[in-house]
């Protein structure tokens, strides 16, 4: 039984009576009187909030800004007209990215149409991999000649050379092939035009030239370094930025044999190619795959008959499905071909898919039927579906067949003799879906989803400096084609041209300080994709180091606004219309521990000339207001030189990033030089200047103010209070130590090594976003462990900060939010000194145990969090802790009588473990002489395989024994036990309903009953809560706060259907607006040839292998 009161009189009476009629052996064994939990609730607020009122100052800065209300202005935000204004100032900054392209567009295609291709040229280049070695005699080794490089803060302190680019070549792409040499001899002319672009533009990033060949021109140049197996594994032409720009949207169909005859070696090459063929399929692009052999059947049956869109998540799905394939029984293509038509039709016809390109892609080792009538009916004379065919091992028996549906069908076709030729002849599918463009010469302009840049090197470095959701680039690409001519109906590709776009340079244009306290500009891509936003975290940790999440960037918005539930606001985004929405939100904070309930008024609109669309997020009620104060220069000057004093260096007070003489200011020098007329080139925002002018001159009192306190300081009474600090809406901090620096309990606290407590481009101050959704005058506790991220030791100071106020024309705004940092243990000795009776206490009128004491066996007193964190408790292990985890009794009862409820939160970025399966079959267990059989089994079978793998003739190149050995290594790696994968969790937050000011009850815990009483702490956000230490009350569990995996598969008869309609729903997405994917000039007889075929010795082999498996 239970009672709670809202002040009510009536509650302590009900509950005396009720005790009253409990059997003698049911009482409680501990009565704990109200009054006295009251007095001891007042007594230690009291103190408390006379503490942290002297010491952070709050009462003076408070005062400061009520002063000036008469010369301030409170402004109303209009959230359309700055979404709109932002939307035209980014689409202004990426049109000069695009305009740089497009030089370099016109340079490479001039440079090739006046270079004659030279079989025997012999050209020394730059090769990114050998720049500055030197060999055993200190000469520099060829194609490795010096190359200056120099750290560069613009390109994140990278060692670079901005007067030159280099080449940077695959392991497996000779780096003296004629056809390279005459590339990157041809590519040397783009060298003066990447210069000009970066000095026309010094906002500009990399800039670079992915060769059609293999070959990667990048400005400025770079050191490149191999894997730790010595391989180079990147190539430009597995990027995005390049399929995008190479070929239109795509529908394909996968059709790959699985008969008996593909056993082994050649099942093995063809899963390869199949994966290959996926990687070079993006979000724009849909797709299926169809096994055959006696019959037809869809890898993953809940797609059959459908196309879907090949996201990271479908295409990763496939591969796991790939890895399972088996081949038997007799292969019938005829079938699979009339299936894959059906499809590709039903689509068309019903404007779903890509509506561009259509194409199958026939996987096989020989195709003997008639399908010649499938064609007939199905795809000729109009040949809308492309058909590439692979053949698959050495036989050429079929090669005529196989290259005649290639052929006679718009496609190309290759033969796949081993695992190092599946890469080359793969890409070859790309440069026939681009033929149609080339001969149009349609330049189309391709902007990609967001993307980390963690193929160049130290970018483990840059992942762990920067915030997450800011280290993320788009890149602006273009095709470059050849315009010889006598080549124009080969449509020939030359290569692809582009530049980086980092998103924090885009949001530097949606200035912080316009968007409130909680506010934030966000965006997103035409298919939904989130492309920057400060929820998104696209790192996850494996052991101690930081790594991209496998689908970091397919997180749809609807995953990021999940309050969206309807899509209202990811509909008309996509949609790029311009518009209004309000939500009623709740926001996760301090790493989800803690919760804002908040009303977000949502302005969006479209980014003219992209399949971008900006969102600006405001906050309803002080989020949407702007304090405008007035100072002079003079006066604001002399306060802003105050030592105490910083400015938020992530915020654009100045452009410092652009000059390199202004590159090595801070942000308040550079606002200094600004204003002293010290540097007249400088260019910076003047009302944001302003802001801090006026908010240097309103705070500069505090600093004497602390300074006197500091002085004057009684080692005994206040030891404990370590440091004061404020910030203003303007970014502008300052603060003071009462204890000398090396004595700071949290010396992390206000750098950039704890970014919650800073300003930065994403957020405010995690303590200043608290206190401004508390009520004026009221203070907010927050406990601060050691190392929070690594959740070692024990928490040792205390955060106490509240909001400074301003009122205009009835109009309410956030200022400023001021504190201080105590240590926990002040906190715990004025704690423990305020909860207990005085000896001379009359205890005549009181039941039970007096004088009364927290510290009595028979009591457990807790101080917590309104989010039921504990910062004070008799066991100081617990410190720290969530209550319901040490006393689920108790917490329940809380939460039945409503003083605290539970909220339930989701997260669509997590990463949840996949528990290790090992498999072992039973047989090797009843013999031991078939587990020594089946070892050597696997020896021979695996080595031969592996020998097979590669062409034994090649092998003595160095390149290709690399590559091998890559691939080999990385076959044969160990999992890991646990290994992490993306999932969607759901978890409970508890939050503390402020109306109920006390309540108490008694818990039945069978042999006993077990009081409590919790009463609120005064101007705070924190609970007095004192509970019967006698009474065993384990029967209780715990409450936990722990993440849930959401599992998507209902139990039972309906499992498979509910999943299979999640697999199959398609999201709303925009599609590109340009489609190239026919051309009447096309020559479309060059459709591939047999490759030259060498006799290997270990063919011979081959039957033993097959045998052995």
């Amino acid at each position: 039984m239970a009672g709670a009161r809202r002040m009510g009189p009536c509650a302590v009476p009900w509950m005396m009576l009720c005790l009253l009629c409990l059997p003698p052996s049911a009482r409680a064994q501990t009565k704990i009187p109200l009054e006295t939990v009251k007095s001891w609730a007042d007594a230690f607020g009291g103190e408390l909030y006379s503490i942290v009122t002297k010491y952070s100052g709050s009462p003076l800065l408070q005062k400061k800004y009520k002063d000036v209300e008469p010369t301030l202005k409170i402004k109303e935000v209009d959230g359309l007209e700055l979404v709109k204004k932002f939307s035209d100032q980014m689409e202004s900054m990426l049109r000069r990215k695009v305009e740089a392209v497009e030089r370099l567009v016109e340079a490479a295609e001039d440079a090739d149409l006046n270079h004659e291709y030279n079989s025997s040229l012999e050209f020394d280049y730059y090769n990114s991999l050998l720049i500055n070695d030197k060999d055993e005699n200190d000469n520099y080794v060829e194609l490795g000649d010096e190359f200056i490089l120099e750290p560069n803060e613009h390109f994140n302190n990278l060692l670079v050379n901005t007067t030159y680019s280099d080449i940077q070549l695959p392991t497996n792409v000779y780096n003296k092939d004629p056809a390279i040499l005459n590339g990157v001899y041809m590519s040397e002319a783009l060298n003066p035009i990447f210069v000009d672009n970066f000095e026309r533009d010094p906002t500009l990033t990399w800039q670079y030239f992915g060769s059609s060949t293999g070959f990667f021109r990048l400005y400025p140049g770079i050191k490149w370094l191999p894997d730790e197996n010595g391989v180079i594994s990147f190539d430009c032409r597995n990027r995005g930025w390049y399929i995008q720009a190479a070929t239109s949207p795509k529908d394909i169909v996968i059709i790959v044999d699985v008969s008996g005859s593909m056993k082994g070696l050649r099942m093995t090459i063809a899963k390869h190619t199949i994966v290959t063929i996926l990687d070079t399929l993006g979000e724009n692009d849909f797709v299926n795959i169809i096994a055959y052999n006696d019959y037809v059947h869809f890898i993953e049956p809940c797609f059959k008959g459908i196309l879907v869109q090949a996201d990271r998540d479908n295409r990763e799905h496939f591969k796991q499905l790939v890895e399972e394939l088996q081949a038997k029984g007799v292969g019938t293509v005829s079938k699979a071909l009339t299936e894959s038509f059906k499809i590709l039709r039903e689509f068309r016809d019903a404007g779903q898919g890509g509506l561009c390109n259509q194409a199958i892609m026939l996987i096989t080792d020989g195709a003997v039927e008639d399908y010649e009538a499938v064609f007939e009916k199905y795809n000729w004379p109009d040949r809308k579906v492309r058909v590439f065919t692979y053949l698959i091992g050495r036989e050429v028996t079929f090669a005529p067949n196989v290259k005649w549906i290639a052929c006679n069908n718009k496609g190309y076709y290759t033969q796949i003799s081993t695992l190092a030729d599946v890469q080359e002849n793969v890409m070859e599918y790309l440069h026939v879906l681009s033929r149609p463009m080339v001969i149009n010469h349609d330049h189309d302009i391709i902007w990609t989803e967001a993307y980390m840049d963690s193929a160049l090197p130290q970018s483990e470095e840059l992942f762990a400096s920067q915030a997450q959701s800011l280290l993320l680039m788009t890149t602006v690409a273009m095709p470059v084609f050849s315009k010889k001519n006598e080549t124009r109906s080969h449509g020939i590709l030359l290569g692809v041209v582009g530049s980086d776009v980092p998103l924090r340079e885009l949001l530097k244009l949606a200035p912080r300080y316009k968007l409130g306290v909680h506010g934030y500009a966000f965006l997103n891509t035409n298919n939904g994709y989130i492309l920057s936003h400060p929820d998104l975290r696209p790192l996850y940790k494996e052991g101690k180091k930081l790594k991209p999440k496998p689908n970091y960037n397919s997180v749809d918005l609807s995953e990021v606004e999940w309050e969206d539930r309807d899509e209202i606001l990811r509909t008309a985004m996509i949609n790029g219309e311009t518009g209004y929405l309000s939500m009623d939100v709740k926001v996760p904070v301090d790493k989800g521990k803690r919760v804002l309930f908040l009303t977000n008024d949502y302005f969006f609109t479209d980014i003219s000339g992209t399949p971008f669309s900006l969102g600006v997020v405001l906050s309803r009620g002080h989020g949407e207001y702007i304090l405008l104060g007035n100072t002079s220069v003079e006066e604001g000057l002399h306060d802003l030189l105050q030592p105490d004093l910083s400015l938020a260096n992530e915020w654009i007070y100045c452009i410092t990033d652009i000059d390199p003489d202004h590159r090595k200011l801070s942000q308040l020098e550079a606002v200094i030089r600004f204003l002293t007329g010290e540097e007249p080139d400088l260019e910076c925002d003047e009302e944001l200047v302003q802001e801090v002018l006026f908010d240097a001159v309103v705070t500069a009192p505090m600093e004497a103010y602390w300074t006197t306190l500091a002085l004057n300081m009684s080692l005994d009474t206040e030891a404990g209070v370590e440091m004061a600090f404020l910030g203003t809406r303007a970014g502008l901090m300052r603060s003071a130590l009462y204890v000398g620096s090396e004595k700071i309990s949290n010396k992390k606290f206000l750098t950039q090594k704890d970014k919650e407590s800073i300003f930065t481009m994403d957020h405010f101050p995690l303590w200043y976003r608290r206190a401004a959704e508390h009520p004026p005058g009221s203070f907010i506790y927050s406990i601060v462990s050691e190392d929070d991220s690594e959740g070692g030791g024990l928490p040792k100071v205390v955060t106490v900060s509240t909001a400074v106020s301003v009122s205009v024309d009835g109009k309410m705004g956030i200022a400023a939010a001021v504190g201080v940092q105590i240590k926990l243990d002040l906190l715990q000795r004025k704690f423990w000194m305020a909860m207990q009776q005085p000896n001379d206490s009359d205890c005549s009128a009181l039941d039970g145990a007096c004088p009364l004491s927290c510290q009595d066996d028979i009591l457990n007193c807790f101080l917590i969090d309104n989010n039921g964190f504990i910062l004070v408790s008799k066991v100081p292990e617990e410190t720290g802790k969530f209550f319901g985890a040490v006393d689920g009794s108790v917490m329940t009862q809380l939460l039945n009588m409503g003083m605290f409820r539970r909220v339930t939160m989701y997260d669509y970025q997590a990463m949840c473990k996949v528990p290790y399966h090992h498999h072992s079959g039973a047989r090797p267990l009843l013999s031991p002489i078939y587990a020594f059989l089946a070892a050597v089994k696997w020896l021979i079978s695996d080595f031969l395989i592996f020998l097979l793998e590669f062409n034994m003739s090649s092998f003595w190149h160095s390149d290709n024994l690399a590559d091998a050995k890559a691939v080999f290594h990385h076959s044969h790696k160990h999992k890991k036990h646990d290994m992490l994968q993306p999932c969607d969790t759901e978890y409970p937050v508890f939050v503390y309903e402020p109306a109920i000011k006390e309540t108490n009850g008694l818990i039945e815990c069978g042999d006993c009953q077990k009081m409590f009483v919790a009463q609120q702490i005064i101007s705070s956000n924190l609970l007095l809560l004192v509970t019967d230490a006698v009474c065993d009350c384990s029967v209780f569990p715990p409450v936990p706060m722990d993440a849930k995996e959401v599992k998507y598969i209902l139990p039972l008869t309906h499992n498979a259907s509910v999943k299979c309609e999640r697999m199959r729903s398609q999201k709303l997405r925009r599609r590109p607006d340009s489609c190239h994917a026919f051309h009447p000039e096309e020559n479309a007889q060059d459709c591939g040839g047999t490759a030259g075929i060498s006799v290997c010795p270990t063919l011979l082999l081959l039957p033993l292998v097959l045998l052995l498996r």
